[in-house]
């Protein structure tokens, strides 16, 4: 079987976006792949983190992730900083990458803004750490957004180069993009991602809210005056239409040719009504399993151990074959 590696960050709570983007994606390629599903994080210490925060964010973490579909008797389940091999070979790869790589990267470019002088290097370098997340397991696979894209690319380039100094190491890994509903948009902004930090709740559904808020959100979401269309060029002109319907269709398994068929001309009064209602079936399940799991921080910590220590045998042994090739110390 090939094999995948992915990953979140602990940071935020995670949203529909994260579910039907990712989460519902690598639950369906448990039976098809060899699956290393990560908590990442090193990577969210680019922004300041209160450490006892992130020790519980890393477990609400994992929580989803089970209670979505991850099955630990099929794919592993591990702590980002619970391997040391990530970080190894993050640093090797740090030096066999160009500045004018990392210069390229645009989610620096829009995370630093103006402000590029006071951000951090771990803001600016953290692709190589991704890169090295993926490398170190010999992944063939990654699924990823079309956002993430540039980071696989980046991925590649870096396996590549390290294949030609220092003889054939690394698989040079595929991204593995998945779906159409793979960019789920702010429900209050239709031309932006949903994300874990926008400042508005009401932007996101979030895996914990109840059916309420969940209710009120899609009701308070964004929309225009006019009825759902009938055709889906006509509904690429209208973000937050679009928005909703590829909620609708993702969540139900539709098409959105389907969902435009059986809607076509209904009011969004009427169509929020009935998103609500299905997203609320569906999601109501992941959320009650997410708070029995949570309950039980020790089961998920010994998950999150044994997951971990598997992780770690099969990385040190890469990395081990890596160190002699770069000619470190053994």
């Amino acid at each position: 079987m090939k094999r995948i590696f992915s990953g979140m960050q602990p940071t935020g709570n995670l949203h529909l976006g994260n579910y039907l983007g990712a989460l519902k994606n690598w639950v369906a390629l448990q039976d098809s792949y060899e699956c290393y599903y990560c908590v990442v994080d090193l990577h969210a210490l680019t922004l300041p983190q209160d450490p006892e925060k992130l020790r519980a964010a890393v477990r609400e973490v994992a929580c989803a992730y089970i209670a979505c579909g991850i099955d630990v008797s099929k794919s592993c389940l591990c702590v980002q900083s619970a391997i040391p091999a990530h970080t190894e070979l993050s640093w090797i790869l740090s030096t066999l990458t160009p500045l004018g790589w990392m210069n390229r990267m645009t989610q620096f470019k829009d995370k630093a803004g103006k402000d590029r002088d006071k951000q951090l290097l771990g803001l600016y370098s953290y692709p190589v750490l991704m890169a090295a997340d993926i490398l170190i397991y010999h992944a063939d696979c990654v699924p990823v957004g079309e956002d993430q894209k540039q980071h696989v690319e980046l991925t590649r380039d870096l396996a590549l180069a390290f294949n030609s100094r220092y003889g054939e190491t690394f698989p040079v890994p595929e991204p593995l993009i998945m779906g159409f509903a793979a960019r789920v948009m702010s429900l209050r902004d239709g031309t932006k991602k949903m994300s874990k930090s926008d400042i508005s709740d009401y932007a996101r559904i979030n895996l914990t809210d109840d059916a309420d808020a969940i209710m009120l959100k899609i009701r308070k979401a964004k929309t225009d005056p006019e009825p759902l269309p009938d055709t889906i060029k006509a509904l690429e002109k209208r973000p937050e239409a679009q928005n909703l319907v590829s909620i609708y269709a993702s969540l139900a398994d539709q098409s959105l040719e389907t969902v435009l068929t059986q809607h076509a001309g209904a009011q969004f009064s009427t169509f929020k009504q009935e998103l609500a209602d299905l997203t609320i079936a569906k999601m109501e399940p992941l959320t009650a399993r997410m708070r029995q799991l949570m309950s039980d921080p020790a089961e998920i910590d010994a998950i999150l151990n044994a997951g971990s220590e598997k992780a770690d045998a099969l990385t040190q042994t890469y990395l081990q074959e890596v160190k002699r090739r770069v000619g470190l110390w053994l």
